[in-house]
C-alpha cells in the first residue's frame, strides 16, 4: 500500500520557521519526483515546492522563494519543508505529493502528481 504521511505542523507566529516531513512507504522512493503543495480555506490547491528524484533540482513558488527549502533524504524515504520567516498568508494545509521520474523532474500541476498525503495543517498567527 502507497502511503505518504505528513508531520510537522502546527501553530506557528509570524516569522518564526517550522519543519514539515513527509515519510513514504509502499513505494520506491527513488522512482519518485516529490512536491509539497498548499490549500488554503476557501482558495485552490497551489504549489509549494517540488524536488527531483535525486535531489539534485528543486523549484519553487515565487510566494515562498527564499523563504522555504524543499529537501529530501533517500535513505530515509523522507521529504523535508523547511519554512521559515512565515507569514499568517502561509496558512494552509500542506500536503505532499509524488510524481514519477518518468516525467520531468518539475511540474506544478497538481493532477501530474499521482500519490497524495493526507495533509498537515500549518497555522501562522500575526
Amino acid at each position: 500500500q502507497r502511503q505518504l504521511v505528513e508531520s510537522g505542523g502546527g501553530l506557528v507566529q509570524a516569522g518564526g520557521s517550522l519543519r514539515l516531513s513527509c515519510a513514504a512507504s509502499g513505494l520506491t522512493f527513488t522512482m519518485y519526483h516529490m512536491g509539497w503543495f498548499r490549500q488554503a480555506p476557501g482558495k485552490e490547491r497551489e504549489f509549494v515546492a517540488a524536488v527531483s528524484w535525486s535531489g539534485g533540482s528543486t523549484y519553487y513558488a515565487d510566494s515562498v522563494k527564499g523563504r522555504f527549502t524543499i529537501s529530501r533524504d533517500n535513505a530515509k524515504n523522507t521529504v523535508y519543508l523547511q519554512m521559515s520567516s512565515l507569514k499568517p498568508e502561509d496558512t494552509a494545509v500542506y500536503y505532499c505529493a509524488a510524481r514519477s521520474k518518468v516525467y520531468s523532474d518539475h511540474s506544478d500541476m497538481s493532477r501530474e502528481y499521482r500519490y497524495w498525503g493526507q495533509g498537515t495543517q500549518v497555522t501562522v498567527s500575526s
